[in-house]
């Protein structure tokens, strides 16, 4: 049980990313869909390059979504407003009528007795003469009806039936009130003891709208007929040819095509064996998220082996296809509206360009499962994907980034003309919708700005945005530097400058090995009076210290050095030129004393020896180098060409003796080439001049 327990631990970093690929691959599965994958792929405008297809069942042609709109819009066209003649306004206006006629005739007619038969008379007909218009109905004014003819018809809800008339049947406020006064006129020649006067004020103002729009009436009307409209358009039966082999895929063979890819894919959810398909889509996902795992093995182990650039990477992938996969359900038209390019730009932006192509080849790979017309999807998000990963190969500035965006948006219209033109070969079906949906792509595209910022913190990562702020010498770190170890910070300028022309020439991360070099001797702030270059005095404050001691303030500077760029929020990336530049070398100077001061004694070369590491990276390696060299040329007595070159060999040689450089990937060939690169560098800061040979 021990021997299993410590073969798990001795095996625990590969375990532990081997899960990571499976938790990757287990939460990518729940954005496919429980039903099954139609097995052929097929385009407009294209032949069909598969085998003959035989229809495997019946089902039905589903019509076009031009079909379906060209449908309802005919449909709802040809139905009528509903309107309502509502009763409490009615019976509202008649209460008020016989209040206000109780009491206009009282006041005319003070001595005439209440119960009079010419009163009730005159009640009675300005009421039925009120009815003759309520009761027909007086519409309200909308915006619906407005300048419509007489003839417009409409459907009026009485109660429960409905009946449908015309306009013209229907008084205005008015029109009614025109209706009134011509017929109390009639009514008044015809009974002398009506009196028209009286009457005609109150029924002016009894007169109110009481037929209204019906919103939730037309709401219904409109539900009912748009459900009544059928979603196919005829029958194909089991057996029937649908397309040979070399057939072009038209228009009507294309939505035929998409009727069966949609009734086999139900089927296949419903009927067949879940568990089998969940299956299929794991393996589908593992084999990508495994190839992806073997290109990182094999051309970028330093990335494979950080757990933290690896959970990043993968949380990208994570994050793209759950959106995608998101959109897709929700509607796939608006799939190209989803930034699909932010993922390799920041890609591009942490790691290099064959890790961006990389990683967006894995997402749009999965993700062509995911949505309708793939290849369309996987084709235009590829090339957009390379464009953008080309056109911010040095994130300097921030307007790069809106250079990015626009370089997106016009690959993306580029490739969906050419698109719309093979399939229709017009473009009569150019749809200007998506050219909105690329730019809002585009613009969501910059907001890789500031979610590299957050990443960079939260996975401890660095950019060349970052690297191009620590490197300004105005920063607060390095004016300290300058105020308090002038010589130092002189010295480090130079190291940065030859440093960056090395990296220049081998290839590597130039702004890294420049930004590290500024910072590589912070740690001499503390003691700056105990280092050389910053001694101007003329006083050495070593001549009061035993060799050992002054070793240990040298050699102390790395350790302090460290200690004040964790406290300055420095990255890890910087703190590894502090921690590497003196590697597991010696205070040489202090040691050589140390031996002849104690000629019979044993010297323990530990508390001469820096704490390392060694270098573990080129940037690394080549710091240690131009910082040798250059703090080294300073004691050169005679500085010409033999005595540069000798002294260049004679450093780096040393550093090679002592294993400085096994952990670094540099071959000798580089270690030659920086030879050659400072040795050039050195005569140049120090104006040496080739001697002409005399004839």
């Amino acid at each position: 049980m021990k021997s299993k327990f410590i073969l798990l631990w001795n095996h625990y970093p590969v375990l532990f990313r081997i899960g990571l690929f499976f938790i990757t691959t287990l939460i990518l599965l729940q954005s496919f869909p429980r039903e099954g994958k139609f097995r052929y792929e097929f385009q407009k405008g294209r032949p069909w390059l598969n085998e003959d297809l035989i229809a495997p069942f019946d089902f039905a042609i589903s019509k076009t979504d031009a079909e379906l709109k060209n449908e309802r819009e005919s449909a709802l066209l040809e139905t009528r407003l509903m309107f309502r003649l509502y009763s409490k306004p009615l019976v509202d206006k008649y209460a008020e009528y016989i209040t206000s006629f109780n009491k206009a005739w009282m006041d005319k007619y003070p001595h005439t007795s209440a119960d009079s038969k010419r009163m009730q008379f005159n009640r009675f007909i300005g009421k039925a003469l009120l009815d003759s218009v309520m009761l027909r109905g007086i519409i309200e004014p909308t915006s619906m009806i407005q300048n419509k003819p007489a003839s417009f018809e409409i459907n009026l809800l009485r109660g429960n039936t409905v009946q449908t008339i015309h306009l013209g049947d229907l008084f205005t406020i008015q029109s009614g009130d025109r209706y009134l006064t011509g017929l109390l006129s009639k009514k008044a020649v015809e009974f002398p003891e009506i009196d028209p006067g009286l009457l005609k004020p109150l029924l002016e103002q009894s007169l109110v709208n009481n037929v209204r729009y019906d919103f939730q009436a037309n709401q219904k009307q409109r539900q009912s007929i748009l459900s009544g409209i059928s979603l196919t358009r005829g029958m194909v039966q089991k057996g029937q040819s649908i397309i040979s082999k070399g057939e072009l895929v038209t228009d009507e063979k294309y939505q035929i095509l998409s009727s069966l890819k949609h009734d086999y894919e139900s089927q296949l959810g419903a009927y067949g064996k879940s568990y089998l398909i969940r299956l299929g889509q794991f393996l589908l996902i593992g084999s990508a998220l495994t190839v992806f795992a073997l290109f990182m093995f094999s051309f970028r182990r330093d990335v494979f082996r950080d757990s933290n650039k690896l959970v990043l990477l993968l949380l990208l992938i994570i994050i793209m296809v759950s959106t995608i996969s998101l959109v897709s359900n929700y509607n796939s038209f608006y799939i190209y509206i989803v930034p699909v390019c932010i993922v390799p730009v920041m890609v591009r932006v942490f790691f290099d360009t064959r890790m961006a192509v990389f990683v967006n080849l894995t997402i749009l790979i999965i993700s062509g499962f995911l949505v309708p017309n793939s290849f369309e999807f996987v084709y235009l998000q590829f090339i957009s994907g390379i464009v953008a990963i080309v056109s911010i190969v040095k994130v300097h500035r921030r307007s790069q980034f809106f250079f990015t965006s626009l370089m997106i948006f016009i690959t993306n219209v580029l490739v969906y003309t050419g698109i719309v033109l093979i399939q229709e070969g017009n473009f009569s079906h150019f749809n200007f919708v998506y050219l909105g949906m690329f730019a809002s792509a585009a613009m969501l595209t910059l907001l890789a700005y500031p979610l590299i910022f957050v990443f960079e913190k939260l996975f401890g990562l660095v950019t060349d945005v970052t690297l191009l702020e620590l490197s300004d010498t105005n920063s607060p770190l390095l004016r300290k530097l300058a105020t308090y170890a002038p010589g130092t910070f002189y010295h480090s300028i130079m190291v940065a400058n030859i440093a960056e022309e090395l990296i220049i020439e081998l290839g590597g991360n130039t702004l890294l090995v420049r930004t590290g070099a500024l910072y590589h001797d912070i740690g001499k702030i503390e003691n700056a009076q105990y280092f050389i270059e910053n001694q101007t005095s003329g006083h050495n404050p070593h001549n009061e210290l035993p060799f050992e001691e002054s070793a240990q303030v040298l050699i102390s500077h790395v350790i302090k050095g460290i200690e004040l760029a964790k406290k300055h929020k420095l990255p890890e990336q910087i703190i590894d030129f502090i921690r590497t530049h003196h590697g597991t070398r010696m205070t040489e100077f202090f040691y050589v004393k140390q031996l002849q001061s104690m000629a019979e004694r044993e010297v323990d070369k530990s508390k001469f020896t820096y704490h390392g590491p060694i270098p573990f990276s080129k940037e690394t390696a080549v710091l240690m180098m131009a910082d040798s060299v250059e703090a080294a040329s300073r004691s050169l007595k005679d500085k010409n060409e033999d005595s540069i070159r000798e002294l260049v060999d004679r450093v780096i040689n040393k550093q090679l003796d002592q294993n400085q450089f096994d952990n670094s990937n540099i071959t000798m060939k580089d270690i030659a080439t920086i030879k050659r690169i400072l040795k050039r560098k050195l005569m140049s800061i120090f104006h040496v001049r080739v001697e002409y040979p005399v004839l």
